[in-house]
């Protein structure tokens, strides 16, 4: 549009007017109608200011909505220090914008965060941890809050700390009195700074062991292995019946190799010694200077675990137990008196006749190897068939068991009664 400054004041003439540059656009026809024709609104239409539903004219690069045909809302932007302080303060405003966004993730992150879980911690498995170290000291620690003097120990169940008299023994030996570390089990203790410091001193200790004689507990442990043809556990069995005493309840920790080991509580006095194989094949007794590789520990075959279910604390040990414990050991040189083959082999005959299901076949295997250690192979072997065969095991399996037996046990000589 053209202007004239004519006198400060600006005008405009007729040949200014330009048509509008939009095709879809009518021309105005208002210029072109005589004086007496008006575009006014007829006087049936009530005046007043424009009604709601009232669309405006679309500008060019925003299209209506499809529903209502109206442009969408344009929210004025905000005082960026109104955000700053919105944001600073966690309001919703940020909520309309993160809404849809986590709608419509939530079903692409699911499957992006599962399969991350195992990963994040590596090398981790169910028999080992990534710091058996650091592993073992809190497990150390632990036992030793219940009362349980602990020392560190190696992937090889040994003591970690060398002693300090290595290649210069004492005389008589020193069992601490030096002050220094690395006397083994006589070093154990219940005090967390000087575990701390004993693992400290043995960072290559993977495990721990517990003291066993020791107060307040006087811990005695019942070690039952399954190796080389032992069975220990009917072993035990066989001992509690023909004893007449019971297996209580006790703490037990599995060993890697599918053993066993039972904590008891012991008396102060007399010291309960140690032994393996005394009792008979397959346990050995841990007592006064002697030591428990600790539940946690970790060894070159595995690792030490709980038992499911095992009681919190040791039950006391069972008199008729203790009383064999303490016993002296036979003399290899004393002749057994004439009735104790009997003796013995009516226990045995007994344990397998009473086996509970589930054990009928170790029973007997177990009963026919004492019989061939005894001398009594032979002599026994009719007997043991009969009594396997009254717990229901058939005569071909019986048969075949007592046959592996003989195979497991080296020969020996018959006692003469």
């Amino acid at each position: 549009m053209a202007t004239h400054r004519r006198h400060g004041r600006h005008t405009e003439t007729p040949t200014d007017r330009r048509p509008d540059p939009r095709p879809d656009h009518p021309p105005d026809l208002r210029a072109d109608l005589p004086p007496d024709v008006s575009l006014d609104v007829p006087p049936d239409v009530p005046a007043g200011p424009p009604s709601s539903d009232a669309r405006p004219e679309p500008r060019p690069g925003h299209r209506p909505d499809a529903a209502t045909g109206a442009r969408p809302h344009t929210a004025a932007p905000a005082d960026p220090r109104a955000a700053e302080h919105l944001d600073a303060q966690g309001t919703a405003l940020t909520e309309p914008a993160e809404a849809p966004d986590t709608a419509l993730t939530e079903p692409t992150e699911k499957p992006d965060t599962t399969p991350t879980k195992p990963t994040e911690a590596p090398g981790v498995t169910p028999t080992e941890p990534p710091e058996p170290h650091a592993a073992a000291l809190a497990e150390a620690l632990l036992a030793a809050g219940r009362g349980y003097p602990v020392i560190p120990l190696t992937r090889n169940k040994l003591p970690a700390i060398r002693s300090p008299h290595r290649g210069r023994p004492e005389s008589p030996p020193c069992r601490g009195q030096c002050g220094r570390l690395g006397h083994g089990v006589h070093d154990a203790s219940t005090d967390p700074l000087t575990i701390r410091r004993m693992f400290t001193t043995a960072p290559w200790a993977t495990g721990y062991g517990i003291a066993c004689g020791r107060p307040p507990h006087h811990l005695i442990g019942i070690d039952l292995d399954t190796k080389n043809g032992a069975d220990g556990l009917t072993a035990l069995r066989f001992l509690a019946e023909q004893h007449d005493f019971p297996i209580p309840p006790t703490v037990t920790v599995l060993t890697p190799s599918g053993g066993r080991h039972l904590w008891f509580t012991g008396p102060a006095s007399p010291p309960i010694p140690n032994s393996a194989g005394r009792l008979a094949p397959g346990i050995d007794v841990r007592g006064t200077a002697g030591y428990l590789v600790g539940p946690g520990s970790v060894t070159t075959h595995g690792r030490y675990v709980h038992a499911p279910h095992t009681p919190r604390h040791p039950a006391p040990l069972p008199s008729a137990l203790l009383d064999l414990l303490l016993a002296p050991p036979p003399s290899a040189h004393r002749e057994p008196p004439p009735d104790v083959a009997p003796q013995h082999a009516a226990a045995l005959i007994r344990f397998v006749r009473t086996a509970p299901d589930g054990q009928r076949n170790a029973r007997l295997f177990w009963a026919a190897c004492r019989a061939h250690e005894a001398g009594l192979g032979q002599e026994l072997a009719a007997r043991l068939t009969q009594a396997a065969r009254d717990t229901g095991l058939s005569a071909h399996e019986a048969h075949a068991t007592i046959a592996s037996a003989a195979r497991a046990t080296p020969p020996s000589t018959p006692h003469s009664h």
